[in-house]
């Protein structure tokens, strides 16, 4: 059942029926079916991602186990997960 992939795997089911469309090959029918597949498998990725996104917890700045966070480099790039 295509609800219980994985995001690894409902993006190469998406990706397969990319190609499939891509190359021009199908009839209507067929290409109608990619379509709808491929619209199964974006929704599957989207909503594991929404679900990992859930997951992972963002804490406020000087709200870390280690006390405050170090002074920052000016000439580093600022990221989400830190050093």
């Amino acid at each position: 059942m295509p609800e219980e992939l994985t995001y690894e795997q409902a993006l190469e089911q998406l990706d397969l029926s990319l190609r499939s469309l891509e190359e021009g090959n199908l009839s209507l029918e067929d290409a109608l079916k990619a379509v709808e597949d491929a619209r199964k498998y974006l929704l599957i990725c989207e909503a594991r991602l929404d679900e990992a996104k859930r997951k992972i917890e963002v804490r406020p700045a000087g709200e870390g186990e280690d006390g405050p966070p170090a002074p920052a480099d000016p000439d580093e790039p600022e990221t989400l997960f830190g050093p």
